[in-house]
């Protein structure tokens, strides 16, 4: 049997440089909270990054807009897209709303992209 694939697969962990390459904005399930997902890649893979727009979240969001450049109290998030960032990729455990154990994988500890770290674009 043959079988095509046409995804990438997920990055492993570790530090990675990756473009934004899809923006999404949505809301929460549970609670109705706003957010954005991006889907983070390179030519090794992706990953799909939810940032909640909440007030916990705030800080979260704010590190990763310094990272791609992009300070200020209100950012578009079109502004987002091909935007590239090094993230850290590692695995996140919590229990979700009906108090099961999930384990996500999760991008982390931003950082900007310096003139040595381009050469990884997709």
């Amino acid at each position: 049997m043959k079988i095509k694939i046409n995804e990438k697969p997920f990055l492993s962990e570790g530090r990675h440089v990756v473009t934004i390459t899809e923006v999404e904005e949505g809301k929460s399930e549970n609670k109705n909270i706003p957010f954005i997902n991006l889907r983070l890649e390179n030519e090794e893979g992706f990953i799909n990054q939810r940032f909640y727009l909440s007030e916990p979240g705030q800080p979260i969001l704010a590190a990763f807009l310094k990272a791609c450049g992009l300070e200020g109290n209100e950012v578009d998030t079109k502004e987002l897209k091909n935007k590239m960032v090094s993230v850290e990729v590692g695995e996140r455990t919590y229990e979700d709303a009906e108090g099961k154990e999930k384990t996500i994988q999760q991008a982390t500890h931003f950082q900007p992209v310096g003139e040595a770290q381009t050469t990884n674009r997709i």
